[in-house]
């Protein structure tokens, strides 16, 4: 059990959180949501003490150890990438050393084997055994390849290097789970690993996450922050967001039920006060009415955007056509031969672990990369809108935000510029912001405008969720929903791929799976079963 006693901390002048009282039980699964900027991340923190309350307390039961996800992705790069997960169990990593120190010593003294003795008794108490073992299962489940487990932590990719943080979270069982964002960077196989094991964790697990379809699978509460308070309610994200809206609902109608009531009140003493007869009825209904009292609804403080983009013409029945694409990359072949056409009612969703064979085809069809051979070619009714995943090049200049969005405008107005901007929250004085200095999220967004003032019928987006809040990942699901036109994404949001994606494409081994489908659908085909039997196979 960990708990949260009157905590508070103040920021300047500001509250982030003020007077918090909260307990999370074992055996739970709590989802820890709110708008940005409203504390997730911070509020973990504190739990994990990583930072001090200005006021209060953090409670945990005696003995019970903690562990959170680590978010230095270069903090262990001396380290081997076993030995990293293990010091998930600092205590263990701890004996392990210190046995390792003992044995090797040439004058091994009497008081040296009493010592190690002691040691290996709390090393098999703490299943050390099984120690290597449980880390490359864990390892092995999040998809780092065995023989990567001996490597150091600086030779792995970026993507596996938040696998292993992962992984070290996860180890030796810890009473108390801290995971902040842990699905960000994970391929949506590895995402599914981690269902299954909180799904079946049975100690207490707070995340914070913005995987809507991660929460409604393995959550057994929310709690959402939400004006320096946290509200605690059962059931998963999607019960949450009924929950909360019914509860608004309900309070409004009783608001309406009371107001009635104040009218009719209002109108009975106005009527009778003066009246000698009635007097007394009056006076009784003046203290009734002193003693109703509206309820204080606020409103959120979540801000959604608002996405709807809109084609300036109408797409015909010749959209793309793709033909033998093939693409090597520092001696890999991610693309072989691939072929296919796209109808005008398609939005495809390319899924599956291989992140480069995705991006090398979207910068293919985008212009940005030439083919090693092959051909495409995009119907003359199409005008293509492009969501790179790595926007670095579109934001290397001196430009506020306005002027940035100008130039990819018709009009040239600012007005009609800003406009697009509103839309995206920002707001006043964020336009003359430089969009060098803009956040992961604030850059999305800009790059949302650009597509939106566009006006393209065909949307090329590669993993437009990365860095989102979920107000906006939300906003963009149902923007891409009532799209009129053709859309070619990525995303490594389970719910977003299956609420817009009518066709599902997979490139495993440089090859092309294409199935008309939903995204469900396409996890439980035969095709599916084949392509993991591909992949193991590669692997022995």
């Amino acid at each position: 059990m960990i708990a949260a006693s009157n905590v508070t901390l103040r920021i300047g002048k500001k509250a982030l959180f003020e007077d918090v009282n909260i307990k999370f039980t074992e055996g739970n699964c709590y989802g820890l949501i709110g708008a940005n900027g409203a504390g997730k991340s911070t509020f973990l923190k504190i739990l994990s003490g990583q930072l001090e309350p200005t006021n209060g307390d953090i409670i945990i039961t005696p003995g019970q150890r903690l562990s959170f996800l680590q978010q230095d992705h270069f903090k262990y790069d001396a380290y081997p990438v076993l030995d990293t997960v293990i010091m998930g169990n600092a205590r263990l990593y701890e004996i392990m050393k210190e046995k390792d120190a003992i044995y090797a010593k040439e004058d091994f003294t009497e008081e040296d084997g009493i010592k190690a003795s002691e040691l290996e008794g709390e090393f098999a108490t703490l299943n050390g055994w099984e120690a290597e073992s449980d880390a490359a299962t864990l390892l092995n489940g999040l998809g780092i390849d065995t023989e990567l487990h001996y490597n150091l932590m600086s030779e792995l990719k970026g993507s596996e290097k938040v696998k292993v943080l992962l992984a070290q979270a996860l180890f030796g069982n810890p009473d108390i789970l801290l995971l902040d964002e842990p699905t960000n960077h994970l391929d949506l196989d590895a995402i599914a690993w981690l269902e299954e094991f909180l799904i079946n964790f049975d100690n207490t697990v707070i995340v914070v996450s913005h995987d809507r379809y991660f929460l409604n699978k393995v959550c057994t509460h929310i709690a959402d922050i939400d004006y320096a308070k946290i509200q605690l309610y059962a059931g998963n994200y999607d019960f949450w967001y009924e929950s909360s809206q019914l509860l608004v609902k309900q309070m409004r109608e009783a608001n309406r039920k009371k107001e009635e009531k104040i009218k009719e009140l209002q109108e009975f003493i106005q009527r009778f006060s003066a009246n000698a007869s009635k007097s007394k009825q009056a006076t009784s209904r003046k203290r009734a009415l002193e003693k109703i009292e509206l309820d204080d609804i606020k409103p959120s403080s979540r801000k959604y955007p608002y996405i709807d983009f809109k084609p300036n013409r109408e797409i015909g029945n010749e959209v793309l056509t793709v033909e033998g694409l093939t693409k090597t990359i520092d001696g890999v072949k991610v693309l072989d031969n691939i072929s296919f056409i796209v109808g005008r009612e398609d939005k495809i969703a390319l899924v599956g672990s291989n992140e480069l064979a995705k991006t090398t085809l979207f910068k293919i069809l985008s212009g940005e990369m030439e083919p090693d051979s092959g051909t495409y070619k995009w119907g003359v009714t199409t005008t293509q809108a492009y969501f790179p995943k790595d926007s670095t090049k579109e934001f290397d200049c001196d430009d506020v935000i306005v002027d940035w969005l100008m130039q990819y405008s018709d009009e040239k107005d600012v007005t009609y510029v800003r406009g697009f901007l509103g839309r995206m929250l920002f707001t006043g004085d964020d336009g003359m912001k430089k969009v060098k200095v803009l956040s992961g999220g604030e850059k999305v967004r800009c790059l949302l405008s650009k597509m939106m003032i566009s006006g393209s019928n065909v949307l090329l987006l590669d993993e437009p969720t990365d860095h989102l809040d979920m107000e906006s990942i939300t906003a963009l699901n149902n923007g891409l929903i009532k799209f009129p036109g053709v859309i070619l994404f990525s995303s490594r949001d389970h719910q977003f791929v299956q609420t817009t994606a009518n066709r599902i494409m997979e490139i495993v081994n440089g090859t092309l799976i294409d199935k008309i489908t939903t995204y469900d659908e396409y996890l439980e085909s035969d095709e599916m079963a084949r392509k993991r039997q591909i992949i193991e196979s590669d692997d022995i």
